[in-house]
């Protein structure tokens, strides 16, 4: 593996070695029948270049550097745009100007990245900004993003929920924040991300295997999330953001702080976050045949905190740029009380009730620190960037000790360990990343990276489930495209993953009876020292075609994913959902073969497209429900074992977008989603967590001016859900249900200080609903009641 990573170095050292020259921004200037504009004006910032465009309509800039542009638009008698492009490699931006009879003042600003990186990826991708995200705001981060077709949440109360998309997820879709994958405990269906969704710029989601790039665990998707924006020359910049939710009585603030001389920037931000126990549309609700009376609606213990750090600080330089990214990211938040540990009868409902801002046992608390530095440098034809990172992840689950199965009846004070603490993870993670885009000529260019990445996870607590570990991967790839015109282009790419899990020995600290022989004990084995081994080949090609108001793709490609420490060696009671969880450590790696497409047709007032997928694994990993029973460590738990199976799924979104009116859009978004074990003891089930198919019908309002508020917007979302009677047990029958949310905000001046406000109403007509793939429908909880959302936004600015 070693000469293998060593060859490659060797092969990009090569590259640059023969890098002359840099990188080449063209394009052409059309008026809105496509004709060319001869002599329109066209000025890059930075920098303050400019020409006038040739007989074609045609423009060019040379000898550019990696980084973000401005690029400025005007002709006579049309009006001017003002286009934002990030530029990593040769790039073709055209602009099309529309005429105006008479002269306007003003100048359209359009931030084109979104539609750059769309005709660039070959695989289905949605980009959204932090305006997006301060006009959508869930309870967390991932919670934010599930208004995107193909994009749901695994929910774990009303601050906790982990991403899922096209149906998969935990460890089958990466979440990569400033080039370096999070690594939490993403294992546990009740551990959220620690992200802190105020700090995030920009985010993107890509639909469909992405192991080429990222490597194992990208087999569904990856969660791309940016923090990018720096200030301009000499400026200070800052934002102070003001949140409160009606339904758990949140209270929330981030106060954002930037500033830069000539080369050097820095960025602070803090993060403070208090809600209460959040309510549902019901007085009661049925855990496992046992009615939990609610008290005035809420779900106790369901509370929780959050206060996150950021320190960000860099140099810029025309041909070098570092940047370091430092956070820290804290929060404690509980358990639903009846439904974690104890029997829902034994909760002390007395005590929770007293307060609906306390967090009682059982909660968790987690702390994730993470730091980063990005450093990318322009060597004539090459591009050249590196990502290292530190991780270090500190999570417990502190419960009050109840003794099951042999357990003693009080925690002994021999162990040295706090009585009330369950669990504790203690992971520490080192990565890095090499990567390199080199342009060949004008048709050919190559991207090609290494990266590696070291866990180092440590256990604790009078509970187990997974045994400690230590987990090294490492891969390479190269990605090639040829470009057969401005508009055609095709993609071939190859990568090799490398890795090693080690698991360590576990016995328990109790002992239990031999063969129920009362007489005989002993101090049973519950993890053994496992040494496993995994390598693979992915490949992918794909063809890009964006003619005109087209824009056409398809990709075809080989993924994997490797087991994780819970798959393989597991051997414990999970008493989120009261059952028993065992690994097998003979799995194989998981391989998905996926046939992605998209089609798009968009006109000035109108854009449709579709973009459907088959996918294929030959051998999927999952956990499976038995007819045995533990006897050893709780009251008969239902034992699970993880298998493997094949399965075949296939599905897609759509979206139709169309202007009625100036001011007035209508849009609709879909997604479904058909998946199916063909092999194995569930074969003719679908997976866990498929969530239904959906839609959701958009009507909104816009206008540059409405009374004393500028950029005004009014939405309105009504979503439809179908019902999920395809289910793999212990999974119910999920009824389908109707919601309808609303949103609207815009810019405000109070003095000479200008505010953007939002409004949303989550839930506007307090329905009662099941969603298929939050955690808690495994106890029949409904999600949340009407919800309203208001967040205030400050921004200053100053000069240094």
């Amino acid at each position: 593996m070693s000469r293998l990573i060593m060859l490659f170095g060797m092969s990009m050292l090569c590259f640059l070695g023969n890098a002359q020259n840099n990188l080449i921004l063209t394009g052409k200037i059309t008026d809105e029948k496509g004709r060319p504009l001869t002599g329109a004006s066209v000025i890059l910032f930075p920098g303050n270049t400019g020409m006038l465009t040739d007989e074609k309509g045609t423009y060019s800039f040379a000898s550019l550097v990696h980084g973000k542009y401005q690029i400025t638009a005007s002709f006579l008698g049309y009006q001017t745009i003002t286009d934002s492009l990030w530029l990593n490699a040769y790039h073709v931006h055209d602009i099309q100007l529309e005429y105006v009879p008479i002269n306007l003042d003003e100048v359209v600003v359009r931030d084109n990245y979104a539609e750059s990186r769309k005709k660039s990826e070959l695989l289905s991708v949605e980009v959204v900004n932090d305006e997006y995200l301060k006009q959508n705001l869930g309870g967390s981060l991932m919670q934010s993003l599930e208004r995107l077709p193909g994009v749901s949440t695994i929910e774990i109360g009303s601050g906790q929920s982990k991403p899922v998309i096209r149906g998969l997820g935990f460890n089958r879709v990466v979440v990569v924040e400033n080039g370096i994958k999070h690594e939490g405990q993403q294992w546990g269906a009740d551990h959220g991300l620690e992200i802190d969704q105020y700090a995030a710029d920009r985010m993107e989601v890509v639909k469909g295997p992405t192991s080429l790039v990222y490597g194992s665990d990208a087999i569904g998707g990856v969660i791309d999330i940016k923090q990018n924006h720096v200030p301009d020359k000499n400026s200070l910049v800052g934002e102070i953001d003001l949140t409160g939710k009606s339904n758990n009585q949140l209270l929330g603030s981030s106060v954002m702080v930037a500033g830069r001389k000539e080369w050097f920037y820095a960025k602070l931000q803090a993060t403070v976050i208090d809600y209460g126990d959040y309510k549902v549309p019901a007085d009661s609700v049925d855990i496992y045949s046992y009615k939990v009376l609610l008290y005035n609606h809420h779900l106790r213990n369901t509370a929780g905190q959050e206060q996150d750090l950021h320190l960000g600080f860099g140099i810029l330089l025309p041909q070098f740029q570092s940047r370091f990214y430092l956070s820290s990211v804290n929060s404690k938040s509980g358990f639903f009380a009846n439904a974690h540990g104890v029997e829902p009868r034994n909760v002390d409902t007395e005590a929770h009730d007293k307060s609906g801002r306390d967090i009682l046992h059982p909660y968790q608390k987690v702390n994730h620190f993470k730091a980063i530095n990005k450093i990318s440098w322009q060597l004539g034809k090459a591009a050249l960037s590196s990502d290292l990172g530190f991780q270090h992840n500190f999570r417990q689950e502190r419960s009050e000790y109840v003794s099951h199965g042999y357990m003693p009846p009080e925690l002994p004070e021999s162990l040295g360990m706090n009585s009330d603490l369950e669990r504790e993870f203690d992971k520490y993670v080192y990565s890095g990343a090499l990567k390199m885009n080199y342009r060949h000529n004008e048709t050919t260019v190559f991207d090609a990276g290494i990266s590696s990445e070291i866990q180092d996870n440590n256990i604790g607590g009078y509970g187990f489930i997974i045994p400690a570990f230590k987990q090294f991967t490492a891969g390479a790839f190269l990605i090639a495209k040829y470009s057969f015109s401005e508009r055609s282009r095709i993609q071939v790419g190859v990568r090799y993953d490398y890795g090693r899990i080690n698991t360590r020995a576990y016995y328990d600290w109790f002992s239990s009876p031999v063969d129920d022989d009362a007489n005989e004990t002993e101090y049973l084995q519950r993890g053994e020292d496992l040494i496993r081994r995994f390598s693979n080949f992915s490949w992918s090609v794909g063809y890009n075609y964006t003619p005109n108001e087209w824009m056409l793709k398809v990709n075809l490609g080989k993924s994997f994913r490797m087991p994780i420490a819970k798959e393989l060696a597991s051997n414990g009671v999970n008493y989120h959902h009261f059952s028993y969880e065992a690994g097998n450590p003979d799995l194989s790696a998981e391989v998905s073969y996926q046939l992605d497409a998209g089609a798009e047709f968009h006109t000035k007032k109108m854009a449709i497209g579709a973009t459907p997928f088959l996918n294929y694994f030959p051998n999927y990993i999952y956990l499976n429900p038995t007819s045995e029973h533990d006897r050893l460590y709780g009251n008969g738990n239902q034992v699970y074992y993880y298998l493997q199976s094949r399965v075949f799924r296939y599905g897609g979104e759509i979206h139709a977008h169309y202007q009625l009116l100036k001011s007035l859009q209508v849009g609709v978004m879909g997604e479904y989603i058909y998946s199916e074990q063909l092999s194995g003891a569930k074969k003719g089930f679908t997976l866990p967590f498929s969530p239904p198919a959906s839609a959701i019908i958009n009507l909104k309002y816009l206008q540059d001016k409405l009374g004393f508020v500028s950029n005004f917007y009014l939405s309105l979302d009504y979503r439809l859900t179908a019902a999920q009677n395809r289910i793999v047990p212990p999974e119910e029958i999920t009824d389908g249900y109707q919601i309808v949310n609303l949103g609207s905000g815009g810019g405000v001046e109070v003095g000479k200080q200008k505010l953007e406000v939002s409004v949303q109403v989550q839930n506007l007509l307090n329905t009662k609903y099941f969603n298929h793939t939050s955690y808690y429908r495994l106890i029949n909880l409904p999600e949340a009641g009407r919800n309203i959302i208001l967040n205030v936004s400050v921004p200053f600015t100053g000069k240094l």
